[in-house]
C-alpha cells in the first residue's frame, strides 16, 4: 500500500464511522425515552450482555453506567445460559446487546430473561430480527454497512452500540442530577479523583506554617523562611491574622535595593494583602489561583485566621497538575 491508498482507507473508515454515529439521531425515539425512564426507576441493577465484539461494548457501556451512577453488571451471553443467569435478581433490568439479534445464544437467552419476568431492552442492528421481537423495549442501531472493506469485521456497529450506551448513561446522568461530588465518590483514585475531592486543607496539613510577627528581625524572617523550606513565611498578628507574606523574591528584591538592610523588620519587606485560599476550598482551586497570580505559594485561611502555607509542589505531588 503506498501513502495516498493508506490515507484513503483510514479516511474511509473514519467517514464511515461518523456516519453510523449520525445515523443514530433518527433512532432516538419513543423506546429511547421509555428505557431511560424505566432505568430511572430501576429498584435494581442494569444486566449488560452480549456476545463476540458486543460482549466487549457491553463491558464498556456497564463501566461507563457504574461510574455515573447507575449500578450496572455484565453478563456473558455464553456463560449466562450455563449458569451465569443466576446473577440476574428480581428488581433487575436486563440489556442484551446484538448486532444481528439472531446469535445461537441470543435465541436461547431471551426468552429465559423474559420468563424471569425482568424488563429485557434489546440494542440491536437488525430490527427483524429474534432479539428486536422478544425484547421489552427496542434501541435500534442499525447501520448501513461497516467500514470493513469485506462489509464483515464489527467496526461501525460496535461504535454505534457504544454511542447508544453513552446516550444512555448522560441522560440518567442528567435525570438524577448526578453532580461532579457524586462522580467524586466513584473516582476517588488518579488525578481526575483528586481534582473532585482533594482539598486544600489536606494538603496544608502535611506542612509546616511558617509565620513570623511584623516586628520580627530579618534574620528571623530569613531564619524562619530556611528552615521550614516552603519558600515564604507569612507575616502576622498575635491573633494570627494574616498581615502579609515574605517569599524567597522579596528577600532577593531587598538584597538589591537596599544597601544596609541589617536592620529591616518583617513589616517593612511583606508584601501586604497576600492571596489566600479557604482551608475547604479544593485544590485545582488552589492551582487556578497559582496560575492566574504567577505565585508558588499560597496562604491557607480558615476563620479568618492563618492556617498554613501550601506549594506549587505539593499540587504536583499529588498529580493536580
Amino acid at each position: 500500500m503506498n501513502k495516498d491508498i493508506i490515507i484513503s482507507s483510514a479516511l474511509r473508515t473514519i467517514g464511515l464511522q461518523s456516519q453510523s454515529i449520525q445515523g443514530l439521531g433518527a433512532f432516538i425515539d419513543e423506546n429511547f425515552e421509555k428505557a431511560v425512564l424505566q432505568l430511572a426507576r430501576c429498584k435494581g441493577r442494569l444486566v449488560v450482555s452480549g456476545i463476540g465484539k458486543s460482549a466487549i461494548i457491553a463491558q464498556k457501556i456497564v463501566s461507563t453506567f457504574n461510574s455515573t451512577g447507575t449500578p450496572s453488571i455484565f453478563m456473558h451471553a455464553a456463560d449466562a445460559i450455563h449458569g451465569d443467569l443466576g446473577m440476574i435478581q428480581q428488581d433487575d433490568m436486563v440489556m442484551v446487546i446484538s448486532k444481528s439479534g439472531n446469535s445461537p445464544e441470543i435465541k436461547v437467552l431471551a426468552p429465559l430473561i423474559k420468563n424471569f419476568g425482568n424488563v429485557l431492552i434489546g440494542m440491536v442492528g437488525n430490527i427483524q430480527s429474534f432479539l428486536a421481537n422478544h425484547c421489552d423495549i427496542m434501541l435500534n442501531t442499525t447501520v448501513l454497512q461497516e467500514a470493513c472493506p469485506h462489509n464483515l469485521a464489527p467496526t461501525t456497529s460496535t461504535t454505534a452500540q457504544m454511542v447508544m450506551g453513552d446516550a444512555l448513561a448522560i441522560c440518567l446522568m442528567e435525570l438524577k442530577s448526578f453532580n461532579s461530588q457524586d462522580f467524586a465518590k466513584y473516582h476517588p483514585g488518579g488525578a481526575l479523583g483528586k481534582k473532585l475531592y482533594l482539598r486544600v486543607n489536606t494538603l496544608a496539613a502535611q506542612n509546616s506554617k511558617p509565620k513570623v510577627l511584623p516586628d520580627a528581625h530579618i534574620k528571623t524572617v530569613i531564619v524562619e523562611i530556611t528552615r521550614q523550606r516552603l519558600g515564604a513565611t507569612a507575616v502576622v498578628n498575635e491573633n494570627n491574622e494574616l498581615l502579609g507574606i515574605i517569599t524567597d523574591g522579596d528577600l532577593r528584591r531587598m538584597i538589591e535595593k537596599e544597601q544596609a538592610f541589617d536592620k529591616l523588620l518583617a513589616k517593612e519587606i511583606m508584601s501586604p494583602a497576600p492571596k489566600t485560599i479557604d482551608a475547604e476550598a479544593l485544590a485545582v482551586n488552589a492551582l487556578e489561583i497559582m496560575k492566574q497570580n504567577n505565585i508558588n505559594q499560597l496562604l491557607v485561611t480558615e476563620n479568618n485566621k492563618y492556617a498554613g502555607l501550601i506549594h506549587l509542589h505539593d499540587l504536583i505531588r499529588e498529580g493536580i497538575i
